[in-house]
This record gives structure tokens, C-alpha cells and sequence, in this order.
């Protein structure tokens, strides 16, 4: 049976350059993005070069890579190390900090031609989660909030949409999404009250949400990127968001609960998502794309917010906002 609903692909290559296969993939209007891992990384001009090389195919790919600071960051050649998140929680002054190095990050991304960094991650740290712990701002919801929205102001300055995860909190649970089905047994009402607060006082803010894929019990038996109740009845509903929502990645252990790669597109999609990530598993990109024209999907109105918009190029190093940021990060002593 033909459903018909919004949805789109956001897939991986393996390699620094573009192969027939790749360009092949990207040529499908089923598939909306292209996400950058380390192993494409060589240096700057290497991404730019092969960002070219995908507008050449396809000029309304958004183009997306996990450049957070601290541990998560894959380009590092030629660009800024960035704090973790929770090294400028540490810091005096940590919300004008934050809004630097937003800044700072989305500048250099930006700049060789990728539209979007998947950050900030707004969820809190308990101590608990191997997985969050340094990426997150703290543990307290309302400082999470705010050194976030600091965060988010310096990615937007620079003309970068931004994008909150892990709705609605990942740092309670042990187990790591990437490689087990975690379960989160707290309720609605303790969830409200702290790992909640930062994704409801930033809705407004943010162009996209990220689910986890984590089971909250209480609240539903299905992971929230699978899940009606959290996509639609909390995140539109309750927090109003009226942003773009991706899929952590469907190829993780934590999305396997709902069935293959097909029936994972198509629950993420039928929740309410708008872009399925699938990534570092081909076989299983070929078949989302196989569901989604099947389902003959259309890529969501929202994806046009997340273009990335570069205020300066090549010569952004001789910004005096550029050497602002460096120079009070450096005074912090969270670069070299």
C-alpha cells in the first residue's frame, strides 16, 4: 500500500572523495542530506573540495558533521580544538565562553562548506552515561539551558541553524545507544522536571531535535525517535516545536527494537520524524532508500531552514570577532 507522507534520507560515504556509487546515491530525491565522518577528513581544503564536488550533484543537500568540541569533533586539522562542553561549564564567565565558541565552531564548518553541526547536546550529566558525560553542559537543567542557548546564539551570529540532542535526555541511562536498547524507568513528571527543561526553555531556539533511542517506560514502550507520543504529542504538542527533526542513527543497536533498517524508516517517519539517518552500513542505506520510495516520501519544507549561511570564507581569521573569541578562549585556557 502507497503512504505518502514527509520524509528524507541523510546518508554516509566512505571515502575522502565521491565514487559512481556514492553520486548515484546522492542523486535520489529521496535522499536530503550527506553526513561527514573523520574517515572523509583530510584536511580543509580536502572537505571543501568534496562539499563542491556534492553541490555539483546535488545543490540542495544539506550537508552535516558532528563537530560538538571536546571528543566529538572530526575535523581537527587546520581548525580550532574545541573545549568540550563541560570544561566551559567549569570556566568564569562560562555563558560568554560558550557564545565564543558556538561562534568559533560554526564559522570554521561553515566555512568550507558544510550547513550544519549536530550540537548542541542539552542533555544533563549525572555521572552515569560514558556516552554524554564531557559532552554535556552540566547537570543542573536550568545552567544547561542557558549555556546552550549561549551556544546556539554564537552558531546562529555565524549563520548556522542549530540542533538540540538527545530529546528528551539521554544522561540517566548506563548503556550506550550505540551498541544496546537502553531503558529509562523514570516518569513523565521527573522527566519534566530536569532533562526536559532545556529542550522546553530552547524550543524557540533551535531549528532541529535529535531523539534518543532510548526507551522511557513510563512513558512509552517504543524509543523516542520511534515514538508518537514523544514526537508528536510532547516535542509538537507540549514543547511547541515546530522545527526539523532527525533520527539519531537508525543503523544503532538502539533502534533495533522496532525491527530491520525498513521498519525502522518507516516507524521514525510515521512517529513524526523528518530525516532518517543511516550511516556506515550501505547495504542498509540502499534499503531505507528502497522504503522510502516505496513509501514515495517528500523531503519536509523544514530542511530549507538548515542551509548553512557563511557570513565570511577564507578570510574569517582576520575578523576582529575571530579574534575576540580565539583570544578569550585562549585566556581561559580551553585552546592552545
Amino acid at each position: 500500500m502507497t503512504v505518502c507522507m514527509q520524509g528524507a534520507l541523510m546518508v554516509d560515504i566512505d571515502g575522502k572523495r565521491l565514487t559512481p556509487e556514492d553520486r548515484q546515491l546522492l542523486r535520489q530525491p529521496e535522499v536530503a542530506g550527506l553526513i561527514l565522518f573523520a574517515r572523509n577528513i583530510e584536511h580543509p581544503r580536502q572537505v571543501s573540495e568534496l562539499c563542491q564536488s556534492v553541490r555539483d550533484i546535488r545543490p540542495d543537500l544539506i550537508i552535516a558533521v558532528d563537530q560538538e568540541g571536546g571528543r566529538v569533533q572530526r575535523i581537527r586539522k587546520g581548525f580550532v580544538r574545541l573545549p568540550s562542553m563541560a570544561q566551559i561549564a567549569r570556566s568564569d564567565n562560562a555563558e560568554r565562553l560558550a557564545e565564543h565558541c558556538g561562534w568559533l565552531m560554526a564559522t570554521e564548518v561553515l566555512a568550507i562548506g558544510i550547513d550544519i553541526s549536530f550540537a548542541p547536546v542539552l542533555d544533563l550529566d549525572y555521572g552515569r552515561s560514558a556516552v554524554i558525560g564531557e559532552r554535556a553542559f552540566g547537570r543542573d537543567p536550568e545552567r544547561v539551558a542557558v549555556l546552550a542557548g549561549a551556544f546556539i546564539r554564537g552558531m546562529n551570529a555565524a549563520g548556522m541553524a542549530a540542533c538540540g540532542k538527545h530529546f528528551p535526555g539521554h544522561g540517566w541511562v548506563e548503556v550506550d545507544s550505540h551498541v544496546a536498547i537502553p531503558t529509562d524507568t523514570r516518569s513523565l513528571e521527573e522527566l519534566r522536571g530536569a532533562d526536559l527543561v532545556p529542550f522546553a526553555r530552547l524550543s524557540w531556539q533551535l531549528e532541529a531535535m535529535m531523539p534518543a533511542h532510548i526507551i522511557y517506560s513510563k512513558v512509552d514502550n517504543k524509543p523516542a525517535g520511534f515514538s508518537k507520543r514523544w514526537i508528536q504529542e510532547i516535542l509538537r504538542g507540549e514543547l511547541g516545536f515546530e522545527g526539523l527533526i532527525f533520527t539519531d542513527d537508525l543503523s544503532m543497536k538502539g533502534a533495533s527494537g522496532v525491527g530491520d533498517i525498513a521498519d525502522r524508516v518507516e516507524s521514525a517517519f510515521r512517529a513524526g520524524c523528518d530525516v532518517g539517518l543511516v550511516c556506515n552500513d550501505r547495504a542498509s542505506a540502499e534499503l531505507a532508500l528502497e522504503k522510502a520510495q516505496c513509501m514515495q516520501v517528500k523531503p519536509s519544507p523544514r530542511l530549507a531552514r538548515m542551509r548553512g549561511f557563511s557570513f565570511a570564507r577564507t578570510d574569517y581569521r582576520q575578523q576582529p570577532r575571530w579574534v575576540e573569541a580565539l583570544g578569550a578562549l585562549r585566556e581561559a585556557q580551553l585552546v592552545a
